[in-house]
């Protein structure tokens, strides 16, 4: 397939919610120690980003996590591909995602870490797609409401590529498809 990315959400206005993000964390955690979890591999741009101003980041781990196998459609099981390597009982959490859509993941993930009895468990992402939900899952920390676009950039990938782009940008299909 043959495309062009098209900037959706600037450099800048990813550093100012970013910002935003980190000052609302800060406030309602009010000093006390926070372990931010990673979902990998999109995630890691905003991760990096947000512990830079969230005071009192003790910790930083990563999970990653699969729910499609080997194929294009959900099993409906999510397969931890890579655990936490630190204890949460009693900890303040905060799970760092780079987009939610169907929420699925995120639902699933959340369930198996309050099981391990963390102080607090907070979900903050970069992008929302709301229109995608299929589960409920509450976010308390919202970047960017996005429509169903298909976006790459700032840790988003299209298969591996765009990663390190300083925006979120739109992927648009070239050629006749173009509706």
């Amino acid at each position: 397939m043959k495309y062009h990315i098209e900037e959706m959400i600037a450099k800048s206005e990813i550093a100012n919610k970013v910002r935003l993000l980190a000052d609302n964390i800060n406030k309602d955690l009010n000093n006390e120690d926070v372990l931010l979890i990673g979902l990998l591999r999109g995630s890691v741009m905003f991760l990096a980003d947000i512990a830079r101003e969230i005071n009192n980041v003790s910790e930083i781990d990563f999970m990653s996590v699969s729910s499609y196998g080997s194929g294009m459609v959900t099993s409906g099981e999510i397969k931890i591909l890579k655990d936490l390597d630190v204890n949460i009982e009693g900890k303040n959490v905060i799970i760092i995602e780079d987009i939610i859509d169907t929420g699925f993941t995120l639902s699933k993930v959340t369930k198996i870490l309050k099981e391990r009895n963390p102080k607090s468990l907070r979900i903050c992402t970069l992008l929302d797609k709301p229109e995608r939900r299929v589960t409920d899952v509450f976010v308390d920390y919202v970047g960017f409401i996005i429509p169903d676009e298909f976006v790459v950039g700032y840790g988003i990938d299209y298969a591996q590529k765009h990663r390190a782009l300083s925006y979120i940008g739109k992927v648009v299909k070239d050629g006749e498809d173009n509706e």
